[in-house]
């Protein structure tokens, strides 16, 4: 999945903040619940509209991303 298939950036949605394809959730409220010790299963309970692959490709994204060499 390309990050273009999991994240919107469009100024007329949420001022340009960062959501989930085909929502109006951002990105950042899956890290603020999972910093809070919400689980990933918790987080798709109250937000519906993001998909469980979305949002592990997301995880995942991230891990490589701060993962890799510099």
């Amino acid at each position: 999945m390309k990050s273009s298939d999991l994240v919107n950036t469009d100024p007329n949605i949420l001022g340009g903040t960062p959501v989930f394809k085909g929502t109006r959730v951002p990105v950042k409220s899956l890290f603020e619940y999972l910093e809070s010790n919400y689980t990933l299963d918790e987080f798709l309970e109250c937000f519906p509209s993001v998909d469980k692959k979305m949002a592990v490709a997301v995880l995942e994204r991230s891990e490589a991303a701060f993962l890799s060499p510099a």
